[in-house]
């Protein structure tokens, strides 16, 4: 637990959609002022969590606070206090980037004394200068998300959820996106976004990485990288599909993938390369190269999701016994 006060602190969160468990004992803290990114695939109950957080989802069970407030007690007092972003982000198209702003400072309840300087100030942050009279309907997407992130801090939140936020958007958009969200943060903001963009947890203080409802790991992103068990090769191969079958059950091998047109293994010492290439020239494949690579957080992700399906797998295959 650090000594920083806390925007957000978790423990056991739990939601169930009638026999189904979305969120399944979940628990993380976001010190004032950070970054937290929830990574994780569609499905695995990212945006359960953000729901509960907002106030928007009752828990099942466990508990989680915002700002102070208790999610299941006073979440009236939580969405007054918040940033909300979704990729489906309500804008209205038939609105001007201007008026879109001003509805949702009125919305928010900003002074109507300062919503013109307010208005003014986002517009600037976020680039939309010659756009106010655009309607929103005709701006591109990475105009559309500045002005869906204008309109979720028009009332300078403590906190804001951004849920995935950047997801369609092209990747130099997504950078600049990321920038806004820096500067704010800059400025004491707490954050918490949820992506399932790999490259996007990189620029988060603290990133946790869920997967069937659960939170599998919960750490800075270059701890999770060195942490990494194995030491991760890189391999160049013609048949990257055939070799990742003959690697899978190869002596000290312990984690194999496919990453674009290279094949990423995990073994237990640097070793292993060298019996490794003599075992896919054998089989007859052409080997380009082997080299030791620095792990990413998709091959930590891949690493730990293998590692919770072989731990499952174990449980199964115990309590089938005991039984």
């Amino acid at each position: 637990m650090t000594n920083a006060k806390l925007a957000v602190e978790v423990k056991g969160l739990t939601h169930r959609f009638g026999k189904f468990t979305a969120v399944d004992q979940v628990s993380f803290y976001i010190p004032e002022g950070e970054i937290f990114g929830l990574l994780g695939p569609n499905g695995a109950g990212k945006t359960t969590t953000i729901r509960m957080l907002c106030g928007l989802l009752r828990p099942t069970s466990g508990s989680a606070t915002v700002l102070g407030f208790d999610v299941d007690r006073h979440p009236d007092a939580i969405k007054q206090r918040i940033g909300y972003m979704s990729q489906k982000f309500s804008l209205y198209n038939d609105l001007t980037v201007q008026e879109n702003m001003s509805f949702y400072a009125a919305i928010y309840g900003v002074p109507r004394r300062e919503r013109d300087h307010r208005i003014s100030e986002l517009i600037d942050l976020t680039g939309l200068n010659g756009l106010e009279r655009q309607f929103t309907r005709n701006l591109s997407g990475a105009w559309r998300q500045r002005l869906a992130l204008a309109c979720a801090i028009v009332h300078q939140p403590a906190m804001l959820f951004l849920d995935e936020a950047t997801a369609g958007v092209d990747p130099v958009s997504r950078r600049e996106f990321w920038d806004l969200i820096y500067a704010m943060a800059g400025k004491g903001m707490s954050i918490m976004a949820t992506t399932h963009y790999m490259d996007e947890a990189d620029y988060c203080n603290t990133i946790g990485m869920m997967y069937g409802g659960k939170m599998i790991a919960v750490a800075a992103p270059d701890t999770l990288k060195d942490n990494m068990p194995g030491v991760l090769l890189q391999v160049e191969v013609n048949q990257p599909d055939q070799a990742l079958l003959l690697l899978d059950t190869f002596p000290g091998v312990m984690d194999t993938a496919i990453h674009g047109a290279l094949l990423h293994v995990v073994v237990a010492e640097a070793a292993v390369a060298d019996p490794l290439r003599k075992h896919l020239e054998e089989a007859g494949l052409k080997v380009q190269r082997i080299e030791p690579t620095q792990s990413s957080l998709e091959d930590v992700f891949i690493s730990l999701v293998e590692e919770h399906h072989r731990a499952a797998v174990q449980a199964a295959a115990k309590n089938e016994k005991e039984a």
